[in-house]
């Protein structure tokens, strides 16, 4: 196969160079020769080879060989063989046929408008004639746009230079507006400049005057690592002077050398304080919560001993719905406890903290799941939706599964914007509107309305019982 396909590359070579150049035979047979080189030289370099042939009519080229390189991609997304090498686009193709001498690292346009680096070696026959040019190209696109964009870089950095620090006759207008204090360094960390806020700020942290020429470590002497620090973007926090900053550098390059700094200094001192007392309050809010969870179980602790000493039987009922429902508003403080945001609850995770203990403490062996994405509310909503949870799931267990003890029951969360829903659906008995309401469904009514700014429906069929809290993420939306 590797046979066929060279004797149709070397026939495709003859056919090229009878119909377009003046070579003789023996001349194309060299061309032939070297053509057979060319792959190993593409898999060496990484790089896309061809041999060039002058045209016999033309002041341009032909392409009668190539071979893309099996190592790196390919500059080239189509075959150029057969194709012109006009002179406007790689006149060092050209020059090499015509004076012999060897071009490297030239640079060139392909005919797919690519930017190479080229390199053009002749070809020569017995008699020293050049009668073609090896060509090796590589993709310098990339190359060539990040130097265009440092450049830029480099051309903004000093105009903006220029529009910071003006001259001596124009006084800068923008540096006055900034509240941060800007230093203007020179190479030796001398100030050449200094906006009104930095000239109070070293006569608010030393007493003295901010003098032009004198090193800024001597009045600041704590910067003096940042501004011998060889990165050229350095930020960084400092304390000095019983205050805290943050510090920027930016070293400026001045065709390519080194050209002085900006040091830019802004107080952070209010901003930091701010965040102490904010961390305070953090701790001392997640005290509170930890204290009414403690509450909430003693004052079950005490139903539970309650319940142990005694209490007439028609009582204990009413005894195990007030446990539930303090048990139900602790888990809102354990899972705030739990989190490390104090002031929003998991509703997906507080319902399967309740749900799991009612069918726990129940008795029933009823299956409970939970569908949708987790989903947060305040804390204050937390504690209504998680009554509203223990009194629906409560209401299931208590009437859903009359003559059964076994039966499922779902409880599913969805969000559409801001709308909060809650469903929990049961395959019980099933709901009829003609029921006498109890207290529990009552409590949720309430809730739901008043609390919540929200709705709630509940409907039965013989399917079950499917109960539908709806309301805004946040007291007050609509």
């Amino acid at each position: 196969m590797r046979d066929i396909l060279v004797m149709i590359e070397d026939e495709e070579i003859k056919t090229l160079c009878r119909e377009h150049t003046l070579l003789s035979d023996q001349d194309i047979e060299k061309i032939i020769e070297v053509s057979r080189t060319m792959q190993l030289h593409a898999d060496l370099s990484k790089a896309n080879v061809f041999i060039d042939c002058a045209h016999a009519k033309e002041n341009h080229a032909v392409v009668v060989a190539e071979a893309s390189p099996r190592t790196a991609p390919s500059i080239y997304e189509k075959r150029v063989v057969g194709n012109m090498a006009y002179q406007t686009f790689e006149p060092a193709v050209i020059y090499c046929l015509k004076t012999g001498n060897t071009m490297t690292s030239n640079r060139a346009i392909t005919q797919e408008q690519k930017k190479v680096e080229q390199s053009v070696v002749p070809i020569r026959n017995e008699k020293e004639t050049v009668i073609g040019v090896l060509i090796m190209e590589k993709d310098i696109s990339d190359r060539e746009n990040v130097q265009q964009e440092l450049e830029a870089l480099s051309r903004t950095t000093e105009k903006l230079s220029g529009l910071l620090l003006g001259d001596e006759e124009n006084y800068p207008l923008v540096p006055d507006l900034m509240e941060e204090a800007l230093f203007f360094l020179g190479k030796e960390g001398e100030i050449t400049y200094s906006n009104p806020a930095a000239v109070n700020l070293v006569h608010e942290l030393t007493g003295e005057h901010c003098e032009y020429g004198a090193r800024l470590v001597g009045y600041l002497p704590e910067i003096e690592s940042i501004v011998n620090a060889d990165e050229e973007l350095l930020v960084k926090e400092l304390e000095t002077k019983g205050k805290i900053f943050k510090a920027k550098k930016i070293r400026l390059p001045h065709q390519q050398k080194y050209n002085g700094m900006f040091l830019i200094l802004r107080d952070l001192t209010d901003l930091r304080e701010k965040e102490k007392e904010l961390v305070i309050q953090s701790v001392a809010i997640q005290e509170i919560h930890h204290r009414v969870k403690n509450n909430l179980q003693t004052v079950a602790s005490l139903l539970r001993l309650q319940m142990r000493r005694g209490i007439p039987e028609e009582s204990k009922v009413h005894f195990v719905e007030s446990l539930n429902r303090i048990l139900s508003i602790a888990s809102v403080y354990e899972v705030i406890l739990s989190n490390s945001s104090i002031d929003e609850v998991d509703i997906y995770d507080l319902s399967k903290r309740i749900g799991e203990m009612l069918v726990y403490t129940s008795g029933h062996k009823v299956n409970i799941s939970y569908e949708g994405d987790s989903m947060t509310v305040e804390s204050g909503q937390a504690v209504s939706v998680a009554l509203i949870i223990n009194e629906l799931v409560q209401n299931c267990l208590n009437y859903a599964f009359e003559g059964r003890n076994h039966g499922k029951i779902s409880i599913s969360f969805e969000q559409n914007g801001h709308e909060r829903e809650v469903v929990v659906q049961d395959n019980g008995i099933g709901y009829k509107e003609t029921d006498k309401p109890s207290l529990g469904l009552e409590i949720v009514r309430r809730m739901a309305e008043h609390d919540l700014s929200g709705s709630f429906t509940i409907k039965g069929d013989q399917e079950g019982t499917r109960a539908r809290l709806s309301f805004p993420g946040e007291r007050g939306e609509t």
